[in-house]
């Protein structure tokens, strides 16, 4: 199935700044949704506020576009209620990690059956350029003037921290790559969580002279590798791929053994 299918062709063109790493991130996802050629009534993508929660608008599944940092609540009873349905949330860096924070790691240590792909682009977009617990140490935005003295998270160790049983990283400069970290993370059941390297050329590039959005995908090029060795650089791949019993069904043998199975 061609990808673009699952696409909402009404709602485009879209509101995302030219250069903007997160139309490459959504077609990476969506690639690994046709690969897997799932039912469109089948899929349900859940997501916040941000300009990456955009996306939820611009694809052609059962979508939700819920309050910001609220996606994986939302995305939760989804799921509680449908566990026969592939829940996806689509979010920023700023909406999992800050207001959305607690509600992540919850979500990670009951290992909910989520597919979370985290659009990671250093900064609020659409709010004009704050700073966010992605943005890295010193560096600027329209918040942190004189440079961010906060120290970031490190998305991964953080969803491995939680109990996360898939954890992976990828980004815009290698979309293969990203695509196939995302298709196995909708192949996993349990939580899945994707970090999508994202460049965002308007606020955090201008903001911190990183030039074009080619010059900020070349430094995601140079900075950031799948090699298993990666010295100073930014690591991609697969992280966690670990089994462990899912939250709906735990739920749902529990539901039946008082319940007598009726």
């Amino acid at each position: 199935m061609n990808y673009k299918n699952y696409l909402r062709w009404n709602k485009l063109p879209h509101i995302w700044c030219p250069g903007c790493g997160h139309g490459i991130v959504l077609g990476a996802f969506l690639r690994a949704v046709a690969q897997r050629e799932l039912n469109k009534d089948d899929v349900a993508v859940v997501s916040g506020i941000g300009c990456s929660s955009r996306a939820a608008g611009y694809v052609d599944f059962n979508t939700l576009h819920t309050a910001h940092g609220r996606a994986i609540p939302f995305a939760t009873g989804i799921k509680l209620s449908r566990p026969d349905m592939k829940v996806i949330v689509l979010t920023g860096d700023g909406d999992a990690t800050a207001i959305g924070g607690n509600h992540f790691i919850h979500a990670a240590r009951r290992n909910l059956d989520l597919t979370v792909i985290v659009f990671n682009n250093n900064i609020y977009g659409m709010t004009s350029g704050q700073f966010s617990p992605m943005t890295p140490h010193i560096n600027f935005a329209t918040t942190a003037p004189h440079g961010n003295f906060d120290y970031p998270f490190d998305l991964v160790e953080l969803a491995k921290g939680a109990g996360a049983t898939y954890v992976a990283r990828g980004a815009a400069a290698y979309p293969r790559q990203l695509e196939k970290a995302i298709g196995q993370g909708l192949d996993h059941e349990g939580f899945s969580v994707i970090e999508a390297m994202s460049q965002c050329p308007t606020y955090y590039g201008r903001k911190n002279k990183m030039g074009t959005a080619e010059q900020m995908l070349k430094w995601q090029k140079e900075n950031a590798t799948v090699s298993s060795n990666p010295g100073e650089k930014i690591p991609l791949g697969v992280f966690v791929q670990v089994e462990r019993p899912e939250y709906t069904k735990l739920t749902g043998q529990f539901i039946d053994s008082v319940s007598g199975g009726k």
